[in-house]
């Protein structure tokens, strides 16, 4: 089955003004012309530096692999790995090889694979050697025809049967629409939608965000983050390469460590956690971040606390920015003076080409600083959701404009202030979780009546997963089994940090469980 298209308004409205052409081409066609310089560093474990030669030889060799495979036109190739170096290389040799990126969350577990499996049906499933036993028999059952191993030491049987293929290779021909990638996002009703991303989406938002932050070839990014997702693996790692500009890479994030390459590097992105835990060391001082032009924030509100402290513990003051899974990213605080201030608790403005509008509940458009919904258009504005043609339906207004399902304002000044989340959306360490998805699993378990799952207020994770239970008649339930349980089911990050037994849940007079009075609740509860 062919991925299904946005309606018309909505394609006419996100293939205005997208540039053609193959992903991996705009990217290669960025690197410098001494192809020896080192393009990215490892920045723990054994120390490894790769040339953007390698990066063009192996990635190459990767694609090779795959278009040896005699794969079908528009073929998915599924992922979950380890992050490594090779694994950019191998998404890399996706896009050159004209398939169809599909990257999967370390975390989930084998009921969730499957979903995704079976779901996209991957002709290609890449997997950690020791994942190999359980995601190749999701894989096979789901008709996949392949299933190579990479581990994050270098080793697979991705990398053995790439290492015999030829070390050139001339990117597939793709048009702007075609489509590039699939991200899963979490559905409010359990079911998980694929985000169709195209060549030109992923494009535009890179060339957009190249001027908007002033990447600059001699700049050297700190890449701290996870690659299964729009901020590591899109906003990241395109910046440093479509500037030519160095990486040191970091399998994961550790904050001394990576105190201790900041002397050297001048931009870094991160989850607002990763900000409080740098904030946790003695090593951040204005010495050490003397060399840095930019900090980035996003994947999840910043507290102003956070803000604050960080500005004045660093000298920098951090630059939040907005988007999301369907958009990549919607708008950026400045980064040049002269463009404005950088103000805590906002996300800045729209960027260039992108529509952004707050509307009420009737579609009728709202004033200064009158809270709606937010709707967007513009060249990132994805393809549309996979095989959900319906969904992607309900999603885009009649004119064209996406519905993001957060809620928030502009102020006088143009700032855009995200208040708050339709669908009850918590966001935990920049990761979504989906209330509806862990009380669907938690419902289904002996003895439970019902369950509701809030976010409450973390000073680590910016919100934190909350979870409150009401026994049946008769059944004494104990939390910790629940959660042992939830932790075989479901990725950690969505595992609540507290789970409590009570014999009723707060329903106003139409019966609906309000979960603003459980927030409420809960709000104190991480507090100190």
């Amino acid at each position: 089955m062919s991925p299904t298209p946005t309606p018309t308004s909505a394609a006419d409205a996100t293939l205005a003004g997208l540039p053609d052409g193959n992903l991996y081409a705009a990217l290669r066609g960025a690197f410098p012309a001494d192809l020896d310089r080192p393009a990215i560093e490892t920045g723990d474990g054994p120390r490894l530096v790769y040339s953007w030669r390698d990066l063009e030889r192996a990635s190459a060799m990767i694609a090779n692999l795959l278009a040896s495979l005699d794969l079908p036109a528009g073929a998915r190739v599924a992922v979950q790995t380890e992050k490594s170096v090779e694994a950019l290389l191998l998404y890399l040799a996706v896009l050159r090889a004209g398939f169809v990126y599909l990257p999967l969350n370390t975390a989930y577990q084998a009921a969730e694979i499957e979903y995704f499996v079976g779901n996209a049906e991957p002709s290609v499933v890449v997997c950690s050697g020791k994942n190999f036993g359980w995601v190749s028999q999701i894989a096979f059952r789901a008709g996949t025809a392949h299933v190579f191993t990479l581990n994050e030491d270098r080793t697979g049987t991705l990398l053995d049967r790439a290492a015999h293929q030829p070390a050139e290779h001339v990117p597939v021909p793709r048009h702007a629409d075609d489509l590039a990638a699939i991200l899963y996002t979490s559905g409010t009703t359990g079911r998980s939608k694929g985000a169709m991303l195209t060549h030109g989406n992923l494009l535009s938002n890179a060339l957009t965000l190249k001027d908007a932050w002033g990447w600059r070839s001699d700049d050297v990014l700190i890449h701290a983050l996870p690659i299964f997702h729009v901020h590591g693996l899109f906003v990241a790692s395109h910046g440093a390469l479509l500037a030519g500009a160095r990486m040191v890479w970091f399998s994961r994030f550790d904050p001394k460590a990576v105190l201790a390459r900041l002397p050297e590097a001048t931009v870094f992105m991160g989850v607002p956690t990763l900000y409080v835990r740098l904030l946790g060391e003695p090593g951040l001082t204005r010495e050490a971040c003397a060399n840095m032009r930019l900090f980035i924030a996003g994947s999840a509100p910043l507290l102003i606390e956070t803000f604050r402290e960080f500005a004045e513990r660093s000298g920098h003051v951090i630059l939040e920015r907005y988007g999301m899974s369907e958009t990549i990213m919607l708008t950026s605080n400045p980064y040049h003076a002269a463009d404005g201030e950088r103000r805590g608790g906002t996300v800045g403005f729209p960027l260039p080409g992108v529509g952004l509008r707050v509307q009420a509940d009737d579609g009728s458009p709202c004033g200064t600083d009158e809270i709606g919904g937010i709707q967007v258009r513009g060249p990132n504005v994805f393809k549309g959701y996979w095989r959900m043609p319906e969904k992607t339906k309900e999603e885009f207004t009649a004119d064209g404009w996406f519905k993001t399902g957060d809620v928030g304002k502009i102020d006088a000044r143009g700032y855009v202030h995200i208040v708050g989340r339709s669908k009850d959306l918590v966001i935990s360490g920049g990761y979504n979780v989906y209330p509806a998805e862990i009380e669907g699993i938690l419902n289904e378990m002996d003895g439970v009546a019902e369950s509701a799952v809030v976010g409450a207020p973390h000073p680590d994770f910016g919100e934190a997963v909350v979870a409150i239970v009401v026994p049946r008649p008769g059944a004494d339930l104990d939390p910790a089994t629940l959660v042992a349980h939830l932790k075989a089911r479901i990725a950690n990050f969505k595992v609540p940090k507290q789970l409590f037994v009570r014999p009723d849940l707060p329903r106003n007079a139409m019966g609906k469980v309000q979960k603003n009075v459980l927030r409420d609740e809960v709000k104190g509860l991480f507090a100190g």
